[in-house]
């Protein structure tokens, strides 16, 4: 019996090695040393959603913003006066933050020291997004909650597989967080932050179709409604006419510039294409998003994804895992690089 488990094991590894990444990155990393710990993650993920539903868009945003400051290393988790948590970008994502240190803890206290931070942040975004596109598309009332057998993985074709191995990082500046992209940024800005990071075109349109869940504060694009370009009292004019009224409605020219509005109006609690169509429709709510419809270039991969006559299309699900699957391998440490986090709050 030891023979037969022995080979077993052997012709397992083999499989694997043929998913191992450049950066030492594969499927199954914790296979062997901690068989459980991406049903850990899972069940933390659901655990807080059933509570707070809200919180699946700020775990898809959490890893984005991780990967995107020194790469995918859980800098963005670490307390601290001057450490990434504490950048405005990053203020919105604190409800997300309790769901990692929950698995995180669930995680040393059955498997002590072998499952980083970084690799947790990476595989609750995806269950995140399965949760909600389940959710959304088979069960609106929550009923399946009380289905102990639903495996949110198996909606629709949706998902993609997170390739861990990801050690953490040994430092959190919030002065870092600059190469984040942000709600007023150029298309050329745009492009070049995703280009520095080994990331297209396509990509750019494929991840910021990630906001078809989630919010902004109105603070992020009143401009846009009151004083756009400071041109003393003008709205933007790619802004449909129809549309400028319901946001002036929810964003008063001197209301409360913390109040949140869903980025895919109509259709924010369902993980699909309706976003791009919103930007086609003049009805996108940051400038950033609304520029991917403007310039000629996003603007073709937008087509795609709404297959408009004509183009080659792209499938939203198929695309946004290869993207993730990309971003995800930003700048990660492997090997001896880095550190297992005791706790993800935390250096060592």
């Amino acid at each position: 019996m030891a023979k037969i488990l022995l080979l077993l094991a052997s012709l397992v590894l083999a499989m694997m090695s043929t998913y191992v990444q450049a950066d030492g990155l594969r499927p199954g990393f914790y296979l062997f040393t901690c068989p459980i710990a991406e049903s850990i993650v899972k069940s933390a993920v659901e655990s807080h959603f059933r509570s707070n539903p809200a919180v699946a868009p700020k775990l898809l945003r959490m890893h984005f913003h991780d990967c995107f400051v020194k790469g995918c290393d859980a800098s963005i988790l670490v307390d601290g006066q001057t450490a990434e948590k504490t950048a405005v970008p990053n203020l919105s994502l604190a409800p997300a933050f309790p769901v990692i240190d929950d698995a995180k803890a669930q995680l040393e206290a059955a498997c002590p020291g072998v499952v980083s931070c970084a690799d947790i942040v990476a595989l609750a975004a995806r269950d995140a997004v399965l949760l909600m596109m389940y959710v959304s598309t088979y069960y609106s009332d929550m009923k399946w909650f009380n289905n102990d057998d639903v495996d949110a993985r198996q909606t629709n074709g949706l998902g993609w597989p997170v390739l861990t191995g990801r050690r953490d990082g040994r430092v959190s500046l919030a002065s870092d967080t600059a190469s984040l992209p942000s709600p007023f940024d150029s298309i050329d800005v745009q492009k070049q932050k995703f280009s520095n990071l080994g990331l297209d075109t396509q990509d750019l349109v494929t991840l910021v179709g990630g906001h078809t869940i989630g919010t902004a504060a109105c603070q992020f694009f009143r401009n846009r409604l009151y004083n756009f370009n400071n041109t003393n009292g003008t709205s933007d004019p790619t802004i449909s006419p129809s549309f400028l009224p319901q946001l002036e409605a929810l964003c008063p020219q001197n209301g409360d510039g913390n109040v949140r509005v869903d980025l895919d109006t109509g259709s924010g609690n369902s993980f699909d294409t309706a976003f791009y169509a919103n930007l086609m429709n003049g009805r996108g709510i940051l400038d950033s998003d609304q520029k991917l419809w403007t310039d000629a270039s996003t603007r073709a991969v937008v087509q795609r994804f709404l297959g408009i006559r004509g183009l080659l299309g792209l499938t939203f699900n198929v695309e946004f895992g290869k993207s993730m699957v990309k971003m995800g391998n930003i700048g990660v440490l492997t090997g001896s690089n880095g550190e297992i986090r005791n706790i993800c709050t935390a250096f060592n």
